[in-house]
């Protein structure tokens, strides 16, 4: 009988967890020509579908769930943003998705927020369609801050260095956007950036390092291309109720 293929010890006896010895333990009692896992003869695949793990069993369901409920979690932020209301979205941004928001923040339509605890937002800014607000290191968002549509903020990424592709992130990571700054429309900040106060991005531009105080860049990735004035004295307010 031809021996079964390696990938059928990880597909079914529970895949990356440690406590794997009393598998290893009863393929060895009838070796088939292959490294403890890799090849068995079906016989002991067999044995192997009879035996009981219950320390296995109970990390696998643990994995399990934390995975459905991630995934859960993630499907009811996305439809948050769907709401069609400002007041609402708001309301379950604060009280449930744990957002730290001052008065007169406006949420528009189709948000995801990832880390909804680590974000912080302040008074009077506004946050367009489709936002993608990564907060998983901490994102701060300062005073009368206006973000335009499909603006993306990254405090995250992989290492691609790194052997396992982990994401080696800490504290330094975290986005910074100072009062009255104006993101563009399409506009990509990445991880561990300060935009400064009165700063404008222009639409379609790439951030992967500090913004000066008012001024202007753009560009990918964004360069510095003028000054802004520094008597900003407007309050942004929202005007509609609904979506």
């Amino acid at each position: 009988m031809q021996d079964a293929p390696a990938r059928f010890y990880y597909d079914f006896s529970f895949p990356a967890l440690p406590q794997v010895d009393s598998v290893r333990a009863v393929v060895a009692v009838h070796p088939a020509g292959g490294s403890e896992q890799g090849s068995y003869r079906e016989a002991d695949f067999r044995v192997l579908r009879r035996q009981k793990f219950p320390p296995l069993r109970a990390a696998w369901s643990v994995r399990l769930l934390k995975r459905y409920v991630g995934g859960y979690l993630r499907y009811a932020d996305f439809q948050t943003g769907r709401i069609p209301s400002h007041h609402l979205r708001n309301f379950l941004y604060r009280r449930i998705w744990l957002v730290r928001m001052e008065p007169a923040v406006v949420f528009h339509a189709g948000a995801e927020i990832r880390a909804s605890e680590n974000l912080t937002i302040g008074r009077g800014s506004i946050i367009g369609d489709r936002a993608l607000l990564d907060a998983r290191n901490g994102l701060v968002i300062g005073e009368n801050v206006n973000f335009s549509s499909d603006v993306h903020i990254y405090t995250e990424q992989h290492d691609h260095r790194d052997p396992y592709f982990r994401c080696n992130s800490d504290a330094d990571f975290r986005v910074r956007i100072g009062d009255r700054a104006w993101i563009g429309p399409r506009t990509l900040i990445l991880h561990g950036v300060t935009v400064g106060e009165g700063a404008v991005v222009a639409a379609g531009s790439v951030v992967t390092k500090d913004v000066p105080p008012f001024a202007i860049v753009a560009g990918v990735p964004a360069r510095k291309i003028g000054d802004r004035t520094r008597d900003l004295r407007y309050v942004l307010r929202a005007e509609s109720a609904f979506y």
